[in-house]
Order: structure tokens, then sequence, then C-alpha cells
């Protein structure tokens, strides 16, 4: 494949181990998701981790509202190969179970636990175990507090100033007991809210950053959104992992939080990358068919290279140039390209299969 070094220039932060990962410094923005099954049902949530790291998932979430949850962890953590976030709000028992199961980070909002001697209690359980810890601001949090009337000095103030005012809040509990194996979260449902926090964030803070818009939506709306604001971040050399919060199974958003990262270059491709041009009123084939499958052939295909798929003689012969294998439509007929040199010329409905058994062949010589 085609490739080349991301030109974006990462921030310096210090770096936080999550299990056998490290985050931050000089190491890749890492792709996490979550779980959307109970965790207590570990058969259930065992099968979705392993459709989500079979996507690439590198940092696997669950949700331990209960008991019963933290309960499981310990068959989880035994089943699973990749880091464990025990996502935890308002039960400081909940944390210490799940640190007691072994969870290589936890999410920690100490606005959501009132009682300090419990936070402590938590972190001291964190450092006796080598736990990292997210500590998150969220903009519907803050919200509700300005809301507040011991709050209402706070609302003149500018949301994002008092979200990482509040963050620093955080931050102090932590770093007074010397703990400082943290993760930073500040997130928002409004993308460029998101970015500004995040570019304040970065400015005050040297701690490794979490990245992700919350309340994305839908797969069209949210992964839009997502790469509005985490593009503009990374781009940046803001972040180092992200998630992309969308409506459905997570295979989703890690399908979409990868192509973010190609995209910029920030991790090297580990499959087919698929090209195409637009339909116009130039194309005189069915193209749209046309590209249905060939995603559909390539997704079993774990090896780098670009495929381009066009629709006329505009801009197809460039980019078949460009590409690993390209095929080339027009006039219900497709020239296939492999490497840039023209290999044959088929009807428009040989096309497909021409394409794919010039791939095959190039990936059977390579063995």
């Amino acid at each position: 494949m085609k490739n080349c070094e991301s030109k974006y220039s990462r921030r310096t932060t210090r770096t936080t181990a999550v299990g056998e990962l490290t985050l931050g410094g000089n190491n890749p923005v890492r792709v996490q998701s979550m779980t959307n099954c109970h965790t207590w049902d570990v058969q259930a949530c065992l099968e979705q981790i392993e459709r989500m790291v079979s996507r690439g998932c590198e940092i696997v979430r669950v949700a331990v509202p209960t008991a019963k949850d933290t309960a499981a962890l310990p068959e989880i953590l035994r089943n699973v190969k990749v880091p464990v976030v025990a996502d935890v709000h308002f039960h400081y028992a909940r944390a210490l179970e799940a640190i007691e199961a072994g969870v290589h980070k936890i999410r920690l909002n100490p606005g959501n636990i009132s009682d300090r001697q419990q936070v402590n209690k938590v972190i001291d359980a964190c450092a006796a175990n080598d736990t990292a810890i997210r500590v998150g601001v969220n903009e519907g949090s803050i919200v509700e507090r300005r809301d507040r009337e011991k709050y209402q000095q706070e609302l003149q103030q500018d949301l994002v100033e008092l979200m990482v005012a509040k963050m620093a809040d955080y931050v102090s509990i932590f770093e007074q007991r010397n703990f400082d194996r943290l993760v930073l979260s500040a997130k928002c449902h409004d993308a460029a809210r998101t970015i500004e926090v995040n570019r304040a964030l970065s400015e005050r803070f040297d701690y490794p950053l979490h990245l992700g818009v919350t309340h994305a939506g839908d797969v069209q709306t949210g992964s839009i959104r997502s790469a509005a604001a985490l593009g503009t971040l990374l781009a940046e050399g803001i972040g180092d992992t992200i998630r992309v919060s969308l409506v459905g199974e997570p295979e989703a958003e890690i399908d979409v939080a990868w192509e973010i990262l190609y995209t910029l270059k920030l991790r090297e491709r580990q499959g087919p990358e698929l090209i195409a041009c637009p339909t116009c009123g130039r194309t005189e084939i069915d193209l749209p068919a046309m590209v249905q499958s060939v995603k559909i052939a390539l997704q079993d295909i774990h090896k780098p290279f670009s495929v381009a798929v066009m629709g006329c003689v505009v801009n197809g012969p460039g980019e078949a140039d460009g590409a690993d294998f390209a095929l080339c439509g027009g006039r219900d007929r497709a020239i296939i390209y492999a490497h840039g040199e023209k290999v044959a010329t088929v009807p428009a409905s040989e096309a497909v299969e021409t394409l794919l058994r010039h791939i095959k062949l190039a990936a059977d010589t390579e063995k």
C-alpha cells in the first residue's frame, strides 16, 4: 500500500499504563469502545467483546452499576486479552470491587461521589493495584450543576472555562494523594465545543486525553460529528485514545474510529483501502453495486493495499495509477489495473469478478 507517515506532530504528554498498553507520549492513538450488554451476562459480554476485538478494539469498557456486574468481572478478565475498563458512577463500592477483580482502569468522576473519603479509598486502592483512572467531565453534568442555586455564580462563566476549572478541581484530588496514573476526558454533545474544551485541556494539563463526542447519534450523524471533532483535534496533535459513540452495536464505533485514524495517517491501515468516485452523469456502469460487492469481498482481507473502483474516464485512470488495484468502468466495459498496469479489459458484468481474481492472484503470489 502506498502510505506516508502522519504530518501531524503529537503534543507532549505524560504516559499512563492501562494493562499492557501505554497511553500518551509517543505511543499510538488507541481505539476503545464500550459493551452495550449486561456485564453480569458473562457469555453475552464475552461474545460481544470478542467481536469488538476482532474489529480492532484495543481497550474495552464495561458498565458495572450493580454488585452482580462486578462479580462477573473475574471470569471476563480471564477470557479477554485487551485491557478492561470498569465504568463506575455514584457507588464507590463498585469501584473497589472492580479494582479487586483486576480491571486495568476505572472511569471515575469524583463529582458523582459526594463523600471525599470514599473517593480517597478508591484512589488508594488503584495505587495499590496499579489501576489507572479516567477522570471525566461531561457537559451534561456541568449544565445540571449550573442550574442549582449553589452554582448561581458560575452561571456567568463560560461553559468551557467551567469544565476546565472543574477538571482542575478533580485532578487536584488525585494529585493531593500523589496519584498520577490518570487519563482525562471532557465530552460534549456539540462537536465545536468538544474541540474547544479539549484544546483548553491540552494547554492546561499534560496527562493523556481520551477523546469522544457524547450523545453523538446514529451511525450517519454520529460518524460525522465524531469525525469533525476528533479529526480536528487529532490533526492538531491532541488526543491519545478515542471512542466514537454511536447508537447500536459497538462494532460500528470501532470501524469509524479506525477510519479516522487511517485517514489522518495516525495508524497504519491493517486492511484494504477502498476508493470510489462519486456517481455522476458520466457514469455508465452500475457503480454503487460494484462498490458494495468489492467492499463485501474485502472484509475478510487483512493486508494493507488500496483498491479503486471508478466509474468514468475522467478520474479513473489517475486513481488507477495511484492504487494497488483498480477497476475503471465506462460504456458497459471496464479496464482492470494491477499496480498501475492494465491487466484486463472485460464486460462490466465481469468487472468485479476479474478485479477480485487479480487481487487474489497477487495475494497468493506473495505467500
